[in-house]
């Protein structure tokens, strides 16, 4: 069983200290100057003893970062209808009042449904499974390229005729035109919504879309993917069907992207989930894994994500994707501290963003052609050196990792827009690409979680099912795993399947264990069975 993250307390509070000057884990209120100058929607807040950046909100961290990331799930929840009887988000990359006439963004779908499977665990909201579903149905019935092509069952990226309905085509290359790696991460995503709702059509989906890209995989070299970045689902060509803005020559782009963690993902689930097929997943699984580590990991040719850039450029959600992926299987790579180190020093040295450094952080980049700090991007570097700290003890990097939490919750407008850096309100970089990290961060490092709440953080499986209630939470899991919560006080009992379980030092298997915090505390289960209550009074 994989074990959830963990920084030892006493490293935590160190850390916040030097942080925020105070002695404790969230900066006082009288510790808070609040300044002219202004962050996208807000003015600034610092810390009176280092000048370093404190969130928007409040100079609780924890209550700072829980209201933001409520604020972004309201606006998409209560995000208004399109023209077309679809919500907006189906629709459109970016949310303008008088609607912006750009589609679907690439990702998008698969980072909703990313960031609400942790969120639905953290809140309990029911209107969050019912959002995942909704997304997902819309985009199976609308997007798949036809059983009788020569990829077949593929989603499409993007809608061409931007409310017609229907996805069929890429924003650049227009009809046809898929993203394998966008695909895979949707039969990922796909698998999840199977393991929460029990509905066998989001796992029919995602075997059909494993099985499209298990055909066509190819061992990859320096130059191509095993799979290519974009390609014609209807005949099947790559690379040279993309003329790069008219050159009429084959260009890298099109062939080569290292974005390839969900497929990863996908095929390793799906060895458990299709015994039948096994072996064919665990051998999609190895090539992938071996031109990782051959290639990108080696060269920082980290290559190509978004679908609007027309050439080559190397992303940072590609190489800090990936430094998350090591660590959640570090017995495939025997070095990984030093390979996770060396992905984010490579972040630093290409996409590292000076601009706040009045305010003590460094934050980042989104992309070589795009050198422009990202509140998601800047949340995703902190949230993957969060656990880079909790499982190597390097602290080094927690101090700017916290910092750069506090500066992207300035992104965050009080009615939950969330915009980019001098750019626009994406809904992609906003929403599904955002929420995620500040839970993974939580998980990572669970005092940065809020004081005055019960949250579920983090689980080594997925949460199916949670209810909050006034003297109890009781929650599902899919298979036996290690959770972490947050609680306002010590729970009375922690029942599986309703046996008490023991208090232990440490979570093994069986049993549970309680870290105080100055309010609060930590609590840690781990559990074979699948149902947990714990009781607090």
């Amino acid at each position: 069983m994989k074990k959830l993250n963990r920084i030892p307390c006493v490293i935590i509070l160190t850390l916040l200290i030097s942080c925020s000057g105070e002695k404790g884990p969230q900066p006082a209120l009288s510790d808070t100057l609040i300044i002219s100058d202004t962050i996208q929607y807000h003015t600034v807040r610092i810390s009176k003893t280092d000048g370093s950046i404190l969130p928007w909100y409040s100079a609780d961290l924890g209550i700072s970062y829980d209201t933001v990331l409520i604020l972004v799930w309201d606006f998409w929840n209560k995000m208004e209808t399109d023209s077309n009887g679809l919500k907006y988000y189906m629709n459109h990359q970016v949310w303008k009042p008088e609607h912006d006439m750009r589609g679907l963004g690439g990702d998008q779908n698969n980072m909703a449904l990313s960031s609400w499977t942790l969120l639905y665990a953290y809140t309990g909201y029911p209107p969050i499974i019912e959002n995942m579903r909704y997304i997902a149905d819309t985009y199976l019935e609308r997007s798949l390229s036809g059983k009788e092509d020569k990829w077949p069952y593929l989603p499409y990226p993007y809608n061409t005729d931007i409310h017609s309905g229907v996805y069929d085509g890429d924003m650049r290359n227009g009809k046809w035109i898929t993203q394998p790696d966008k695909a895979g991460s949707f039969g990922y995503e796909l698998v999840n919504l199977y393991k929460i709702t029990g509905d066998k059509r989001y796992l029919e989906a995602a075997l059909r879309i494993a099985g499209t890209l298990a055909s066509h995989i190819q061992e990859g070299d320096s130059l191509k993917s095993p799979l290519p970045f974009r390609m014609n689902a209807k005949t099947g060509e790559s690379g040279s069907l993309f003329d790069n803005m008219g050159s009429g020559k084959k260009v890298r782009d099109a062939l080569y992207t290292s974005n390839w963690t969900g497929t990863m993902m996908m095929f390793e689930e799906l060895t458990i989930l299709d015994p039948d097929r096994s072996e064919k997943y665990r051998k999609c699984f190895s090539i992938f894994l071996d031109w990782m580590k051959s290639y990108p990991l080696k060269t920082n040719k980290w290559g190509p994500f978004f679908e609007d850039i027309p050439g080559w450029s190397d992303t940072q959600t590609n190489a800090i994707s990936f430094a998350m992926f090591i660590l959640n299987n570090r017995e495939l790579f025997p070095d990984w501290k030093n390979e996770v180190k060396g992905i984010i020093d490579w972040t630093y040295r290409e996409l590292g963003n000076h601009e706040y450094e009045k305010y003590k952080v460094t934050v980042m980049n989104e992309q070589t052609v795009y050198r422009v700090p990202g509140n998601s991007h800047s949340s995703r570097q902190a949230s993957v050196e969060l656990m880079y700290a909790a499982l190597s003890v390097d602290t080094s990097l927690i101090t700017n990792a916290i910092r750069t939490l506090n500066w992207a919750t300035y992104t965050v407008a009080s009615d939950g827009r969330n915009r980019y850096i001098r750019d626009d309100i994406w809904l992609t970089d906003g929403y599904g690409d955002y929420v995620r990290h500040y839970l993974r961060a939580m998980a990572a490092m669970p005092d940065l979680a809020p004081s005055d709440k019960n949250r579920f953080l983090g689980t080594t499986s997925v949460v199916t099912k949670i209810e909050y209630l006034e003297t109890s939470i009781k929650y599902s899991t899919y298979t036996e795993a290690t959770d972490v919560l947050r609680l306002k006080t010590k729970p009375l009992s922690v029942k599986c399947d309703r046996l008490a379980m023991q208090e232990t030092s440490e979570v093994k298997v069986d049993g549970y264990s309680w870290e105080p915090l100055s309010t609060g505390g930590i609590l840690r289960v781990g559990h074979k069975c699948n149902n947990i209550e714990i009781t607090f009074n």
